[in-house]
């Protein structure tokens, strides 16, 4: 996944709710910790962001549990990586 945009993009992955911040002209990979999976993504895109169910071989009730997402130089990257911090006097419940 890259950010084309301007702006930082939300990668919000399900079914745990894991969250990345791409900034602009950032790469992210996510691939299944077990080799040999054919895994397939369900997106929703929204302003902001997108959120990505991973899931194997074209069936969306087998859905991928173990996952990792790495950045351009293959470093692991953990859930809430670049978030951007709540604003001051939000009640907005952190991610991750």
């Amino acid at each position: 996944m890259e950010n084309a945009g301007e702006g930082d993009l939300c990668l919000f992955i399900e079914p745990y709710g894991e969250d990345f911040y791409l900034k602009p002209g950032e790469v992210f990979t996510i691939a299944p910790e077990a080799e040999g999976i054919d895994v397939w993504f369900s997106t929703l895109v929204w302003e902001g962001g997108i959120t990505v169910w991973p899931y194997e071989d074209g069936d969306p009730t087998k859905i991928v549990l173990k996952y990792t997402v790495t950045d351009a130089n293959g470093t692991r990257l953990e859930c809430g990586h670049q978030r951007p911090p709540k604003p001051a006097g939000s009640d907005v419940a952190e991610l991750g």
